[in-house]
This record gives structure tokens, C-alpha cells and sequence, in this order.
């Protein structure tokens, strides 16, 4: 019997065991294995998103940031966020405050950090998506068809990237709008909330 309870409670102790912290780079931002590393030309990136018949999607992080850290340990492990976005983005991550070089869609060359100042970024995480062909003449923040800027819920984080890649901002509905409607059509109804 003594057995028994004792097989029974490490069986208990394994499932209780917290799931393990998503890497840390030396850089203190949050890696997923499944993140493009690139030389950083954008509009290089947004042509080879398109020939692996994807979107690209630029995230904007900051050391000890508990926003960024949110959506790498809970937003990402969710397996129907994660495998959407793998499915259908690529995802090039920068930091707020790096020294890696970057080349714009306009062409200038310059740091993250100095990029990120350009773009006029505040928050992080800050995801930019990317049109589906480079921009000529304007940089990266002005092309984007869409930016979500800071943490949100897996609900409205997961219907952001699918607003982009079913190109609503081509349409009437704004993203308030569609995720409004979206919400109400799985709930029966019901006024959204943030989910």
C-alpha cells in the first residue's frame, strides 16, 4: 500500500511540475526556436515570407519586459496561437533597445534601437505586420498594414494575426469591429470581453 501511495504521489509531483521557462537569449529576450533569424533587410524578409507563402510579422521586444514574457510563456505554448502563427508568418524578432544592424524598407541602414525610435515604438511587445510586397520609398512603421502594440489576451492576440492574414484591413470592417462580431458569432451573442 505504501508503494502505491508513494507511485500515486510522484505521479501527482510530475503533473504539478511547472512547465519549463521559455529561453532567455543572451540579449534577455524570450527565443522561440521556431522565430526566423535573418540579416534584418525587412524588405528582404517580407520577400522570403512570400516565397514560403507566409506573412511577415515583426516583434518588438525589451529585457524584463512582463508583457513580452507573458506572450512567450502563455500566449506562444498555447498550441492553436503557436501553430497558427507558425502556419502562416514568419516572425522576425527585434529588440527596443539593440545595437543589431537593420535595413528598412526604405533603405536606410541603422540600428534596432534607432529603428525602433524611427518607427515611433513605445510599447513592447509591439508586433508589425508586413504587407505581402516591399514598400518602395517608405520605412517599415509606414507600411505596415497593421501594428498591435503591448499584450493582449489569447483571444484578441490570436484574431489579430488572423485579421491580417484574411487581409481585413483591405475591407470595411476595422479590427474592433471584426473581432466584435467574431466574438459574439462563438458566444451566442454575448458583448465581447477581452479574451
Amino acid at each position: 500500500m505504501r508503494r502505491l501511495i508513494a507511485l500515486a504521489s510522484l505521479a501527482f509531483m510530475a503533473f504539478a511540475v511547472p512547465a519549463a521557462a521559455v529561453e532567455i537569449g543572451d540579449d534577455g529576450l524570450h527565443k522561440e526556436d521556431w522565430f526566423s533569424l535573418t540579416f534584418k533587410d525587412i524588405a528582404e524578409d517580407i520577400a522570403t515570407a512570400k516565397e514560403n507563402g507566409k506573412r511577415l510579422a515583426l516583434i518588438v521586444e525589451q529585457r524584463g519586459c512582463i508583457y513580452c514574457k507573458e506572450v512567450h510563456e502563455v500566449l506562444l505554448q498555447d498550441p492553436e496561437v503557436r501553430d497558427y502563427i507558425k502556419e502562416h508568418f514568419m516572425v522576425v524578432q527585434y529588440n527596443l533597445h539593440g545595437s543589431e544592424e537593420v535595413t528598412d524598407t526604405d533603405g536606410e541602414v541603422l540600428t534596432e534601437k534607432a529603428a525602433a525610435r524611427k518607427w515611433r515604438l513605445l510599447f513592447t511587445p509591439t508586433v508589425m505586420f508586413m504587407p505581402e510586397d516591399p514598400p518602395e520609398g517608405i520605412d517599415a512603421a509606414q507600411a505596415a498594414v497593421a501594428m498591435m502594440p503591448g499584450a493582449f489576451k489569447k483571444g484578441t492576440f490570436l484574431e489579430m494575426f488572423i485579421w491580417v492574414n484574411d487581409k481585413g484591413y483591405e475591407g470595411d470592417e476595422g479590427f474592433q469591429t471584426y473581432y466584435n462580431r467574431r466574438y459574439r458569432e462563438r458566444h451566442g451573442g454575448a458583448e465581447p470581453v477581452e479574451n
